[in-house]
């Protein structure tokens, strides 16, 4: 059998994880946040380890830690292993234990990033450390990375990094981060490992509709509030078309084939409901979508405003950029102008590559009972601004979850949480991945 982590790697997993959560590192936006005492707590468990590590700010105390792990074959491209050290903010009154106790109870760990994503930042810290105390070398330079912001601009985080810093990734091809790998039960006995091999694109927009001011008694045909509700109508109504990118295809036809279904994309619908619960891992992301989130008008009720405001989660598919900003031209109308509040490019990468298949086999090597597949993410991660540098982005985060444990409503969620056994099979599978990469 293949050389595996040491114990105490399963001990410390479960350790940093329940430390970094107890660090409050909520992203509220604009600015308000504090990453450093996380980067701080691990750059001094990577310091430890005798690894050397990097601390970067483009703001005081918006903190990024960056260190390279060399490899034994220095003709071979360097991998790039990242997580972030920010969080979305918890209100404490609606959860079961405090957000930030980092409570370990019954085998579970609980609080806000224990699987969004100080999971996986301390998986990588234990990993890398065991490699420390046993003397093992990757046969590829691993670069680690823990930024800051990813949760709201990423401009102090990965987008500083890439911008300001890029030789601290030089030889970087690709890079692994959140979010793949979890288990998925289908609710008839099969569990499925999606790898993500993609991401859409962001794009958060600002709706911005200009009338005429007056009185709120008066006949207005130029009423800001009117135009611009009518544009968030039509852009909330609005069925966006079918497109299948190279990942999502990979997806639908290996799902097909683990349930016996004859591969038939000219009717994607009718696959999606042979495919039962499963079809969750595709369908958010056969399409474009825009969802309005933020309205902004007025100041009294008697008062018609000269404008009104609203904001929009877009996210387009990997090549559908241009169809996605000329839609938003078309249901806007000439009433409404829109501009990007936030964009970032929608992410591919290949499923038949080298690094896909050892993820694949580490997965299966943990959990043969499991079937891996490819998939796209419906959001984006920091792969988006490290692609800048040329590096291929892969989710991978691996977490064997019992049945009934809802991962993606956690994200975000009440009551986030993960259990010792999940941070066990990840810190095993993330390792072996890493050795063979």
């Amino acid at each position: 059998m293949a050389e595996r982590v040491d114990e105490r790697a399963l001990d410390e997993v479960v350790t940093f994880t329940s430390d970094l959560i107890r660090i409050d590192t909520a992203n509220r936006g604009g600015g308000d946040c504090r990453e450093r005492p996380a980067a701080e707590y691990a750059a001094a468990r990577l310091a430890e380890a005798g690894i050397e590590p990097t601390l970067l700010e483009r703001t005081p105390g918006r903190t990024n830690v960056v260190a390279r792990v060399e490899g034994t074959d220095p003709s071979a491209d360097a991998l790039l292993l990242h997580g972030h050290l920010d969080v979305v903010p918890a209100e404490a009154a609606d959860w079961s234990v405090h957000p930030f106790s980092g409570e370990v109870r019954d085998g579970i760990v609980w609080g806000r990033g224990a699987v969004d994503m100080k999971d996986m930042d301390a998986m990588i810290l234990a990993v890398v450390r065991s490699w420390a105390r046993k003397g093992v070398r990757p046969r590829r330079d691993v670069v680690i990375a823990f930024t800051a912001d990813e949760e709201a601009s990423a401009e102090d985080g990965s987008g500083f990094l890439a911008d300001e810093h890029p030789g601290l990734f030089e030889g970087c091809t690709e890079g692994v981060s959140e979010s793949g790998g979890f288990t998925f039960h289908d609710g008839a006995g099969r569990q499925i490992y999606p790898i993500a091999a993609g991401e859409r694109g962001t794009a958060w927009l600002k709706l911005t509709a200009r009338g005429r001011a007056g009185h709120g008694s008066k006949v207005n045909p130029d009423n800001a509030v009117t135009r611009l509700a009518q544009a968030i109508a039509r852009i909330g109504a609005h069925e966006w078309p079918l497109r299948l990118t190279p990942t999502v295809r990979a997806a639908l036809t290996e799902l097909a084939a683990l349930y016996g279904i004859e591969t038939d994309l000219t009717d994607v619908d009718a696959l999606l409901d042979k495919l039962g619960p499963a079809a969750h891992l595709v369908e958010a992301t056969l399409r474009n979508s825009a969802n309005p989130t933020m309205l902004n008008a007025g100041y009294k009720i008697n008062v018609i405003p000269g404008e009104a405001v609203a904001y929009v989660d877009g996210r387009y598919l990997p090549g559908a950029e241009d169809e996605f900003r000329g839609t938003l031209d078309r249901l806007t109308g000439p009433d409404v102008e829109w501009e990007f509040h936030h964009r970032e490019v929608a992410l591919q990468a290949p499923v038949d590559s080298p690094t896909f298949a050892r993820m694949r086999a580490a997965v299966e090597e943990f959990a043969p009972e499991g079937h891996v597949v490819p998939y796209c993410m419906s959001g984006g991660t920091d792969a988006k601004q490290f692609s800048r540098l040329g590096i291929t982005g892969y989710g991978f985060t691996p977490l064997k979850l019992p049945e009934g444990f809802d991962y993606g409503a956690l994200y975000h969620g009440v009551d986030e949480r993960v259990p010792v056994e999940a941070l066990h099979f990840g810190v095993q599978v993330l390792d072996r991945f890493l050795r063979t990469a």
